[in-house]
């Protein structure tokens, strides 16, 4: 059975940094194509940063500069490392993988920046 499972959530203060992991079983990890996704309460779902199978990567705008995505095939996760984050980051984070067409999402976890 395909699983992605998100960990790392909390609250945390503004300026403050979390890591957050997403554990992949059942897919041989190291050759999807894997990305990071948020969604506020009644809000669309927006791509956060991405990286490739060979370990590319790209990030929106917000997330340049603040956010790092990392993998371990070997651990067979993906990583968000975020620092300095704001109130506007609070959200519910997903993982997506996708390999030829072939695409899954984790269950989320949750984001909360305040004081």
């Amino acid at each position: 059975q395909v699983q992605l499972v998100e960990s790392g959530g909390g609250l945390v203060q503004p300026g403050g940094s979390l890591r957050l992991s997403c554990a992949g079983y059942g897919i041989i990890f190291r050759l999807y194509h894997m990305r990071w996704y948020r969604q506020i309460p009644g809000g669309e779902r927006e791509l956060v940063a991405y990286i490739s199978a060979d370990g590319r990567t790209n990030y929106e705008e917000f997330a340049k500069d603040r956010f790092t995505i990392s993998r371990d095939n070997t651990k067979k996760t993906l990583y968000l490392q975020m620092d300095r984050l704001k109130p506007d980051d609070t959200a519910v984070y997903f993982c997506h993988g996708e390999l030829g067409g072939r695409t899954y999402w984790g269950q989320g976890t949750q984001v909360t920046v305040a004081s």
